[in-house]
């Protein structure tokens, strides 16, 4: 007797979705094609705007009033997804079909506690009452992995670290026993320890529960060590899907193939070893640099009660030569950025900094000659470019600080030549940018003043693979005109490897180690190092 094919939890079949906007018909989805079968992980990768989001919303049924479906249908077991009600659709999600977020903080009510967000799913989708809820969250919380669940279903969720958060999140996808489970970026706002920690949890309970997994992302390299077939969308397009290893290590598509080419990797170096200069006075020296938090509150100064200061930084010393790279790794609360912000007057701090043989206690101490000198470039471009200005009146403010002040409109058209931008843009707002053409713009103020040093916090991080890979070429030709030396924060151990000279390794406000760029996954390297360097995913084939 002929067994009959499972049919698979998951199938969308010829799925086709529009957008209706004021400049017209946007195709945003065209003939989708791809199912799932129980205990299956299916990768989707794309670059942003590529479609993946919009998919996964179609799936659960979280489309805008504008959003047209225009072909096909999407069967969740034999079910229709596109002829259901509201109610049917209201009763699905959660029992049948879940959804991990990118944000874990998007994804909870700020007003209510962990316990009682989780607790509700349970009673809504399983019957339990209020009190076996609460049990049966609890379990679950510390199934995976919180230390203390009871303690965790109490707390709001400020009062939770990212990691933490997530994992409520995880454990309310899976507290209904659903059929499928949507990942979108689920690790993309965590550290890398972090982001491994809860990508093992989320392999552990897939394989233990048999759910039909929708892994998307722009981490390929991620996705190469989690997910068994990959589909690779374009502009709406499945272009091309198979088996993770026969995709990612033989291509058909040319954009396959580009994006593959993306991804760094630690064994194709993109940076000149040896040609900084070591010799003398390093540009600039960090000296036993300390930075608290908090002040100490004033019943406690009037009782006497003992007071004890957050430590952001704890003596922290090291040095940067001229025209160096070096990257300062390390996970969430390790003191990276808080190091960053003391180094350009946003944060106070204790010992010295000395500054092209100069010494800098405070902010006091940081001129003008200083600030031309030292820039920040932050992560998230949207929150330091001025939402009210244009790109022109942006980038012309530092050329008054810092330049001549003569022909502004032509030395801001330049700067943006300069990013790989029309000069077109002085005229837009960054509103009307895209993610990575907003980052080239915060690079190209940072430039204008002609910086000796410039310190990039996680500037990539919320980039996809191709746009992160086209800014970090942009940066690396802007050193090499300059000699610029960079101050490079990030949580991509992949990425720094590549275009460092030296890493620094951060934990919990200390310095652990600073080693060449070349050596720093060597067997001598302290514990955390080794810890930090085993948590990243390698992209497929990699040889490192």
């Amino acid at each position: 007797m002929t067994s009959t094919p499972e049919m698979p939890v998951l199938d969308i079949k010829n799925y086709s979705l529009d957008y209706e906007t004021a400049n017209g018909t946007f195709h945003a989805l065209k003939g989708i094609n791809l199912s799932i079968s129980r205990g299956e992980i299916l990768g989707l990768v794309g670059e942003s705007g590529s479609g993946k989001t919009s998919l996964a919303w179609s799936i659960m049924r979280y489309l805008s009033k504008n959003a047209r479906e225009t072909s096909g249908e999407i069967l969740l077991g034999a079910k229709n997804l596109l002829t259901m009600s509201d109610a049917e659709v209201e009763a699905m999600r959660g029992q049948r079909i879940s959804m991990v977020f990118q944000d874990p903080s998007t994804s909870l009510n700020p007003t209510l506690s962990l316990g009682t967000q989780l607790s509700e799913v349970l009673v809504r989708h399983r019957g339990l009452t209020r009190k076996q809820a609460w049990a049966e969250g609890e379990a679950m919380l510390a199934h995976v992995g919180l230390k203390t669940p009871a303690d965790m279903m109490r707390r709001m969720p400020h009062e939770a670290s990212g990691g933490e958060k997530q994992r409520v999140v995880i454990a309310s996808a899976f507290a209904c026993n659903p059929e499928c489970i949507i990942f979108d970026e689920p690790t993309t706002a965590l550290d890398v320890i972090t982001s491994r920690q809860i990508l093992d949890l989320f392999v552990e309970l897939q394989a233990e529960t048999g759910v039909a997994s929708l892994y998307i992302s722009h981490d390929l390299a991620l996705v190469s060590r989690t997910a068994s077939r990959v589909a690779v969308i374009r502009r709406g397009e499945i272009v091309e899907q198979g088996p993770v290893q026969d995709i990612f290590a033989n291509p058909r598509e040319a954009y396959t193939r580009e994006l593959c080419a993306a991804v760094p990797n630690p064994s194709r170096r993109l940076v000149a070893d040896g040609v900084t200069k070591t010799e003398g006075e390093p540009l600039v020296r960090v000296e036993n640099v300390s930075v608290h938090y908090g002040r100490k509150p004033l019943l406690a100064s009037l009782t006497g009660k003992a007071f004890t200061r957050v430590k952001g930084n704890n003596a922290v010393t090291l040095s940067v030569n001229e025209g160096e790279i070096l990257g300062i790794v390390g996970e969430s609360g390790s003191g990276k950025s808080t190091l960053a912000k003391a180094m350009t007057g946003l944060n106070p701090f204790e010992g010295k900094i000395w500054f092209d043989g100069r010494p800098i206690t405070g902010l006091s101490d940081m001129d003008t000659a200083y600030r031309k000198d030292v820039q920040i470039i932050f992560q998230h471009p949207d929150a330091s470019l001025n939402p009210r200005h244009k790109i022109g009146e942006i980038l012309s403010r530092p050329l008054k600080l810092y330049g001549d002040g003569s022909n502004i409109a032509q030395q801001v058209g330049d700067m943006l030549e300069k990013v790989r931008l029309p000069r077109t843009h002085a005229d837009r707002y960054p509103h009307q940018l895209s993610g990575g053409e907003k980052q080239r713009v915060a690079i190209a103020r940072a430039f204008a003043s002609k910086p000796r040093l410039v310190i990039c916090d996680e500037i990539t991080s919320a980039l996809d693979v191709s746009v992160q890979a086209s800014i970090v070429e942009l940066l690396l030709d802007l050193q090499k005109a300059g000699n610029t030396a960079y101050l490079f924060i990030t949580h991509d151990l992949n990425l720094i490897r590549q275009i460092a000279h030296r890493i620094a390794v951060m934990y919990r406000g200390d310095l652990i180690e600073i080693a060449p760029a070349t050596e720093i996954d060597s067997p001598e390297r302290a514990d955390y190092t080794r810890r930090l360097i085993a948590a990243v995913p390698l992209p497929a084939g990699s040889q490192v």
